[in-house]
């Protein structure tokens, strides 16, 4: 029985070998849907496949190249580069083109993107990406526009029950042992929508747990082969970035329970700490700002604090400052005057620092009135003097808008008063 065992993981061993097989992504796959009319008119068109891990991705794209009799290329854009493409390309121009599966292309440059370009217009190749980002912004827009872009969904529990299922009959070692489902919750808790994660999970309780040919599956079975109650996290992987996310989402979105759930969420799967305070530091700035300039010292006490005082107790540390972040009122004001002042750079280049504000050590600048004309500000009432700072092709131009907050509000007021109208205040 054992050598129906093998080292090959069970959701390649079971992976779908027809459409008609594939289970889930019904809006993509149904009767009359996208994806399904695209397999059976055999009309090649490159995609985007956008959606969390373990969700079939890899499997659809190669049996659209069954479907459409094209000879498939697969690379991980991890592990893949320039070269790579030029190879696959070189292949494609003499055989008269292939489907090339990029696995993961949200990691690609932008010069590996482009290198793709010409090879997808020209129809060298149909290019399926996968991705677990938003395409909009990690892949680039002359790509993007090329490729229909469809987004798969995490399993329902329907489908991963059916999943399951599939498996114990068609898996050849699977089929050789009595498996007796009495409990599935762990199961499908402990993967979280993800078809592979539930496969490979499966065959790990198998092989560890099965005796005389047969093996009874409850929660605890499964919570025993795992060692602990612990949600699976991938401190390398695409849960690091989208539990992250969900993170800095609810305390940005001013939700202190979401903020802590996926706090715990971190720190029970080994997250590093000081990652966890790093973020919050950047959100302290980036989303609360000047509404209450105290979040930004917070959360620098906290990343500080947690440093020193290390875990367990750095956990009460990050919840208070979690939620005292979420609970706050919020700004992005001097992220948008920063992102404002970098794109003006760009646009307008090296402007000239206006003569007056330039420094005079030496009496040659003296001489061509470096500092003429500057004005100091202490010397006047209040501290202020009306002077130019910008660029004089930039006068009057508004980098920084105060937030519709109470905090900001107050240096609206104060800025109208110094600059009345000049930047529309």
């Amino acid at each position: 029985m054992e050598n129906l065992s093998t080292n090959i993981p069970l959701a390649e061993r079971v992976r779908p070998i027809t459409l008609d097989e594939f289970i889930g992504q019904e809006h993509l796959l149904g009767v009359g849907k996208p994806i399904q009319k695209l397999a059976e008119t055999n009309t090649p068109r490159s995609l985007i496949l956008w959606g969390p891990p373990g969700v079939g991705k890899t499997t659809l794209a190669q049996l659209l190249s069954k479907s459409w009799h094209m000879p498939f290329y697969n690379l991980s854009a991890i592990s893949s580069g320039v070269k790579d493409l030029r190879d696959v390309i070189a292949d494609a121009t003499t055989i008269g083109g292939v489907l090339l599966f990029i696995d993961e292309i949200h990691r690609f440059n932008k010069s590996q993107q482009d290198a793709l370009l010409g090879a997808v217009e020209k129809g060298i190749i149909t290019l399926i990406g996968a991705t677990t980002e938003n395409p909009s912004f990690e892949v680039i827009g002359a790509l993007l526009s090329r490729c229909q872009v469809y987004i798969l969904k995490a399993f329902e529990e329907n489908d991963l029950d059916k999943i399951l299922n599939r498996a114990i009959v068609k898996d050849e070692y699977l089929k050789s042992i009595v498996i007796e489902l009495k409990e599935k919750e762990a199961l499908f808790r402990f993967t979280g929508g993800d078809g592979r994660k539930l496969l490979n999970l499966l065959d790990l309780v198998v092989q560890t747990s099965v005796e005389k040919g047969k093996v009874i599956i409850t929660n605890k079975v499964v919570e025993l082969v795992l060692q602990q109650k612990m949600a699976l996290y991938d401190k390398s992987g695409e849960q690091h970035y989208d539990i992250i996310s969900a993170f800095i989402k609810s305390i940005r979105g001013s939700d202190p329970n979401g903020a802590v759930y996926w706090l715990a969420r971190m720190l029970k799967g080994g997250e590093d700490i000081k990652f966890i305070a790093r973020r919050m530091v950047i959100l302290a700035s980036e989303d609360i700002g000047n509404a209450n300039p105290n979040a930004l010292l917070m959360a620098t006490q906290c990343f500080q604090a947690i440093q020193m005082i290390g875990m367990p107790e750095g956990r009460i540390i990050l919840s208070q400052t979690a939620i005292y972040l979420a609970t706050s009122a919020k700004s992005n004001a001097s992220y948008m005057a920063i992102e404002t002042a970098m794109d003006l750079v760009n646009k307008t280049g090296d402007q000239p620092v206006p003569l007056h504000l330039r420094n005079a050590p030496t009496k040659l600048m003296k001489s061509m009135d470096y500092g003429k004309d500057y004005k100091y500000a202490h010397h006047y009432d209040q501290s202020f003097v009306d002077i130019e700072f910008l660029p004089e092709s930039l006068s009057c131009t508004l980098i920084y808008d105060p937030g519709k907050n109470l905090k900001e509000e107050e240096l609206r007021k104060f800025l109208k008063q110094r600059w009345g109208e000049k930047y529309g205040y």
